[in-house]
């Protein structure tokens, strides 16, 4: 355990969540590597037991009792007006435009919009308009992600491997094993058996740390784990929105209980929201209806509703997304490039400037930066479950051939359809389930 990233990385944290971390900060800032352990040890637990201060505006509890006390009015079940054929074309969708989304932000992963720009600029392809070209040779100082040579224009031939995906499939294989009422606990076994620790990064990796250690949910979420807000969270909605196809709230409560293994308040509000927006989008047919019914599955005085009702704000007045990037640059950029409020952000650029189109919508969340792979896979998520497989383009689509690999023991080499398949079959088990329980 590194722990005087740890302990910096939970300054920031704790700052954010509102606490009065000024009497720790010196202490901490003058601290090396060679600081003892029992020193940094005692600096992280003053730390933890910090509250946020009394005038902290915001109210952000991590229980889904609570979470549900401060949600705004919303419909927690819509009518699904599907046939069997057109629910499964738009779960095949959901999957493929996730897949499309992710690969297409997959070689510029953790790029500033800046850099982004500047390469397609470089390029003579910018706005970006299809997957990422390869300036041969690469020019002095560009630094791909590792996987470009298989995610870039021309090169794609399957759903290269992302962790983005290998949670979407988890999210099934939960379902398929557990059964709608899976718990937590089942969530971490699954984690165990299935998913490599090398693979997983920031609050996953730590929760599966604590998983070993001994620990239980919810402290898995919270010890020694600085990056419980950040955005593991919420690329892990998308199985549980489309097994909930029509059913906000229950999409949102399935999300709950997975998220609850390694996040916390915004991190789990995160995944809430994207897997309500998901289970809305596979119901209705305008993008900003469902985001609408995602945001009424979280609470309504967190930062994360905060900044995506100031993004719907500044839809309405900047006709450019340029500008309205620059808005939330200016209001988000400060949390780290992989938080969940930053990213959900771009997230909501893309879907409301993209108007329902699948290329416009995951090439502005991708041009946006951060968080590049995981905000063009939630884009392409949504999009795709609204739209239906049969509408989207082949463009996008047709490069995956139908296939995508994966880490996760037992799925690498699957066919794309036969998860929409399957997930299909999931979610007629989730709607008699909830039915059943009476919510």
């Amino acid at each position: 355990m590194q722990y005087l990233a740890l302990l910096r990385d939970e300054l920031i944290q704790r700052r954010e969540e509102g606490c009065d971390v000024a009497p720790l900060e010196a202490r901490i800032a003058a601290l090396d590597e060679s600081a003892p352990v029992a020193e940094m040890a005692a600096l992280y637990d003053a730390l933890s037991a910090l509250e946020p201060r009394p005038d902290f505006p915001y109210v952000e509890p991590s229980t889904l009792a609570a979470i549900r006390r401060e949600r705004p009015d919303g419909p927690r079940r819509l009518s699904l007006p599907l046939t069997g054929a057109e629910l499964e074309d738009r779960l095949l969708g959901a999957w493929l435009g996730r897949c499309a989304g992710c690969i297409l932000g997959k070689p510029v992963e953790g790029w500033s919009r800046e850099r982004i720009r500047d390469y397609l600029a470089l390029a003579g392809e910018y706005p970006l308009q299809d997957y990422f070209p390869l300036v041969e040779p690469i020019p002095e100082g560009i630094a791909f992600h590792p996987s470009h040579l298989e995610t870039m224009r021309g090169r794609i031939q399957t759903m290269a491997r992302d962790d983005d995906i290998d949670y979407t499939i988890l999210g099934l294989h939960i379902l398929e094993r557990f059964g709608p009422g899976f718990t937590t606990q089942d969530v971490a076994d699954t984690w165990l058996a299935h998913l490599p620790y090398g693979m997983i990064y920031t609050a996953e990796r730590a929760a599966y740390r604590n998983l070993v250690d001994g620990l239980v949910p919810p402290q898995t979420a919270t010890y020694r784990n600085p990056y419980r807000e950040w955005i593991g969270a919420q690329i892990r909605a998308d199985g549980f929105g489309y097994a909930a196809a029509g059913l906000p709230e229950a999409a949102a409560e399935l999300a709950f209980r997975d998220a609850a293994l390694s996040h916390v308040k915004n991190g789990i509000y995160g995944e809430m929201f994207v897997a309500a927006t998901l289970a809305a989008a596979l119901a209705v047919d305008d993008v900003r209806d469902a985001i609408e019914i995602g945001l009424s599955e979280i609470p309504a005085r967190s930062r994360l509703a905060e900044a995506l009702r100031q993004v719907i704000a500044w839809h309405e007045q900047y006709d450019d997304w340029e500008e309205a990037w620059e808005a939330v640059n200016q209001a988000f950029g400060g949390y780290h490039r992989v938080h969940t409020i930053n990213n959900a952000a771009v997230v909501l650029l893309g879907l409301l400037y993209g108007e329902g189109d699948l290329e416009r919508s995951i090439t502005v969340a991708v041009m946006g930066g951060w968080d590049t792979d995981c905000n063009g896979a939630t884009v392409g998520s949504v999009i795709g479950a609204m739209k239906g497989a049969r509408a989207l383009p082949q463009k996008w689509v047709g490069p995956l051939n139908d296939r995508l690999r994966s880490y996760v023991a037992g799925y690498d080499n699957a066919r794309i359809s036969d998860l929409a398949r399957r997930t299909g079959a999931v979610a007629r088990q989730v709607r008699e389930w909830f039915q059943k329980r009476g919510s």
